[in-house]
């Protein structure tokens, strides 16, 4: 699919969407593809929070993030891995261009236990020291978004990715704390998108 196919064909899917998500995630692959034009496309018909998971010396990392901001983008999500450094960069041009920054604390899949998981604590405190405005913790794992709400309380938000293709539970992650969920594929891979996000929504607890 060229670039001009691209963007017509998530413009056109956009819409359909709005009234049953909060925002639009879009992540390298689909930037890759669609040009960054893609964002502030997206950006007419809901909030477009940039996946680029950044995780880069500071200065890269800020100019990264500045990008995003300038085609349009309401949020940037940064690993927490880096250190206090290069997520301060990012939050700190997330300041600067009225976003957000989101620290990514644990992933949502098994990899993730091996480097990730140990030191999430630590990368959780520190989203919280620099004034981010949420965290990313797994929606496989409720147990995990869990120990992370108890850790920020009402001071930091938490989207969860992973929900359904990946197994995670949309009812599960929300009783768990998350305030987000984070679905890709089943519902831009659904027949009808739209009303896969919709049947996710309203399974949620009330």
């Amino acid at each position: 699919m060229d670039l001009r196919g691209c963007r017509a064909k998530y413009r056109a899917l956009a819409p359909t969407l709005t009234s049953e998500v909060d925002a639009l995630k879009v992540s390298y692959p689909l930037v890759m593809r669609g040009g960054l034009e893609i964002i502030s496309s997206l950006a007419s018909f809901a909030p477009v929070i940039c996946d680029f998971k950044i995780a880069d010396v500071p200065h890269m990392s800020a100019m990264i993030a500045k990008e995003a901001f300038t085609w349009g983008a309401t949020g940037v999500i940064v690993h927490g891995f880096v250190g206090r450094q290069s997520v301060a960069a990012v939050c700190g041009e997330a300041q600067r261009q009225g976003g957000e920054a989101w620290v990514v604390v644990e992933m949502s899949h098994d990899g993730s236990a091996e480097f990730l998981t140990p030191a999430s604590e630590r990368m959780v405190e520190l989203a919280l020291e620099l004034g981010a405005q949420g965290v990313v913790a797994p929606g496989t794992r409720p147990a995990r978004i869990a120990l992370v709400r108890s850790m920020v309380g009402h001071r930091l938000q938490i989207a969860s990715p992973g929900i359904g293709t990946q197994g995670g539970d949309p009812a599960a992650a929300v009783k768990a704390g998350a305030d987000f969920l984070i679905v890709g594929r089943s519902i831009y891979q659904a027949a009808d998108p739209a009303a896969a996000a919709r049947t996710i929504r309203q399974s949620l607890p009330r």
